[in-house]
Parts: C-alpha cells; sequence; structure tokens
C-alpha cells in the first residue's frame, strides 16, 4: 500500500485515487517518459526525461553539467508520469475529460556515487527504454560515466490517480442528440528504421522486433 501524506493526498475526485503499489509501479514500468520537477536559482523548471526502476527506487539521469540535474541533487523534487487511454467526449463542453493513468513522486534526490548502483541504475534507466539493449550494446566508457549523473528517488511518497470508463453528464443533457463516448488513445512501436550508415547486414536483436 502506498502511504497517505498531506501532499499525496487527492483535493478533488478522492475516488480517483489509489493507493495499491501495483498501479504504482504499472503506472512507470509502461511509461517511457517522466517529468522532473526542481527549483533552479529560486525559479521553478519542469524537464523531460528518462527513467528506471529497481524496487522502490527510481533512477534518473542526465550529463554532469545539466541545471535539472544539479538543482535536484539533495533537495525536494517532484517527478509525474502520465498516460492518457482516451478522450472523453461528453454532451456539454464542461464535462470533456480523458482516461488516463497518472503517478506523481515527492522526495529527496540522491546523487549516486557507489560505482555498482551507479551502473545498476544505468542499466534500469537503458532496460526501461528497451528491455535488453543494456547487454545487447557497448557498455559505457569511464569518460561516459563521468560526464554522466544518477539521481535515485525514493518511492516512499507517491500518488496514483485514475480515470477509467464513459462521461459524466447531467441527467438533463442526456436527451441531446449529441453524440459522446470515449475517443481510445493507444502508442504502439512501427517497423525500425536503420540508421543511413549501419552495414545493411545487421538486422534488428530479437528484443528490438518483439516490441513491433
Amino acid at each position: 500500500m502506498l502511504s497517505t501524506t498531506p501532499r499525496t493526498t487527492l483535493g478533488r475526485e478522492k475516488h480517483r485515487a489509489s493507493t495499491d503499489r501495483a498501479d504504482l509501479y504499472e503506472v512507470l514500468d509502461t511509461g517511457l517518459i517522466c517529468h522532473l520537477g526542481v527549483v533552479h536559482d529560486g525559479h521553478p523548471m519542469v524537464v523531460p526525461t528518462g527513467y528506471g526502476r529497481i524496487d522502490d527506487t527510481l533512477y534518473l539521469h542526465g550529463s554532469t553539467g545539466a541545471k535539472s540535474l544539479r538543482s535536484g541533487q539533495d533537495t525536494e523534487i517532484c517527478v509525474t508520469v502520465t498516460h492518457v487511454d482516451g478522450i472523453v467526449l461528453a454532451r456539454s463542453v464542461f464535462n470533456h475529460s480523458f482516461n488516463y493513468r497518472s503517478a506523481m513522486i515527492y522526495g529527496t534526490a540522491r546523487l549516486v556515487t557507489d560505482p555498482d548502483e551507479r551502473l545498476a541504475g544505468l542499466r534500469a534507466l537503458t532496460d526501461h527504454l528497451a528491455p535488453g539493449q543494456w547487454d545487447y550494446a557497448r557498455q559505457p566508457s569511464r569518460k561516459e560515466l563521468a560526464a554522466t549523473s544518477v539521481l535515485a528517488l525514493s518511492l516512499t511518497e507517491a500518488s496514483v490517480k485514475l480515470r477509467t470508463g464513459p462521461p459524466s453528464d447531467e441527467d438533463y443533457d442526456y436527451a441531446l442528440p449529441i453524440w459522446a463516448g470515449i475517443l481510445p488513445l493507444v502508442t504502439t512501436y512501427g517497423t525500425p528504421i536503420p540508421d543511413p550508415v549501419l552495414d545493411p547486414t545487421t538486422q534488428p536483436p530479437t528484443h528490438i522486433h518483439s516490441r513491433t
């Protein structure tokens, strides 16, 4: 179960909240991009970035010179992941909505300095992007590792919000001759496009083909 704190308690639409930790994992594990919110030089900043999860820790990475990562070290940050599953079209403009799954995580990010944990975090990030790619591709060099920062964020304080189902119209609107329902939205992988300089005899590995 997810612990409830003042920050993770929904102010409205409380019935859409989930305290099931499995729902948090599902939102994170099926997403690709998170949004990292930090305060830099007294100003808010939200940056889209990749991530990876190991148990109850989320790993983020970037250049050692990235402002978002420098500002996120040892300070309060917020990370969000959102899936849009459909556009909810109602009879009234007021009641239009989205079907979605979202997670919001609060906490103090920790700069990862242990070499083994850094590699584990980078592996989680890589395999989250493309499962199996860490073992398939060249491993990072010392120079590349030195230029990369890895942050760890505990999943201790998190909230999950979900919406499913049809529109919620007013009773007096149901008689209107206006189409209402859900326009599903699905993200799929296409056919792999090779690098123009790739040897034509080199084919996509199984872990890439299996996603198309």
